[in-house]
């Protein structure tokens, strides 16, 4: 059968695929569309299986609203190398994914993965096979992280190797709700306040504080007394709300926040970055 170059183009409309790959496909499938088709999902499913032990640390971490700025998602799509990363499609898949996500809300990453990747028959799992085809390289969609709250508000670092989001307990200025997700992006706190600290965190932070006590040559039966200090260190230098304000040292976030409404709080964060 002869394979034309109009078919040849129309497969790659279709599929995306390199020209030479969809001419293979063609041929190999006898000019059947649908076999072809097959054929080039088949592919990406082995160079899948191929590059399964490789490393995909570079990528794309991207965060958006909800229309009311009541939910924020926030996605990390890694890849093997930066220049895959800067390639208009593979921004346009994250893109893609990202307002799925918005739309159905999915419960967890592999629900988020199971959906229906939006103009094709699918799942967004499968998409990414059908990707790592095409491109060659080891792609994943590692995390999936969602703030609900009566004002969320989301923070895209420049480059996209960054993204936080951040839920307030009520509405607030756009400037304030940028200044403090920018403080979740610089300043990686580990929760919100030292109540939302998990007790597994802190008592490893009681531990360590003994040890260097102990170290120190400080007495046993003070080392628990040191060791609260270091932990009230750690709060402060850890958690949002305590840790010092970034744009002036002189106020905790806390604090910041409260000037412009006594009762205004974080509820909830999230922070991914490509590190």
């Amino acid at each position: 059968m002869n394979i034309t170059a109009a078919d040849v183009n129309k497969l790659r409309t279709i599929t995306g695929a390199g020209m030479m790959d969809c001419k293979k496909a063609l041929v190999e499938a006898n000019g059947d569309f649908d076999a072809a088709i097959d054929l080039l999902r088949k592919k990406g499913q082995k160079v899948a299986a191929n590059r399964s032990d490789r490393d995909a640390t570079e990528g794309l971490v991207m965060a958006k609203l909800d229309a009311n700025s009541k939910r924020g998602v926030l996605i990390v799509l890694n890849c093997e190398t930066d220049f895959v990363a800067k390639n208009a499609d593979f921004g346009a898949v994250a893109n893609q994914i990202l307002d799925i996500a918005i739309a159905a809300k999915p419960a967890s990453l592999e629900d988020l993965k199971a959906l229906n990747y939006s103009g094709t028959d699918l799942t967004i799992n499968e998409k990414i096979t059908e990707e790592i085809g095409k491109i060659g390289e080891k792609i994943e969609l590692s995390q999936y992280n969602v703030v609900d709250a009566e004002q969320v508000y989301a923070y895209n670092h420049p480059g996209n190797k960054l993204a936080a989001i951040v839920g307030f307990n009520k509405p607030t200025a756009d400037d304030m709700a940028k200044d403090v997700a920018m403080q979740v992006a610089a300043m990686a706190p580990v929760s919100v306040d030292e109540s939302s600290v998990p007790e597994d965190v802190k008592q490893k932070e009681i531990e360590i504080g003994k040890e260097q006590a102990i170290n120190e040559g400080k007495p046993a039966e003070m080392a628990e007394k040191i060791a609260m200090g270091r932990l009230n260190k750690f709060f402060k230098e850890s958690t949002l709300l305590n840790q010092e304000f970034i744009k002036d040292s002189k106020l905790s976030v806390a604090q910041y926040l409260k000037t412009a409404d006594k009762d205004l709080t974080v509820t909830d964060f999230k922070r991914s970055s490509l590190n």
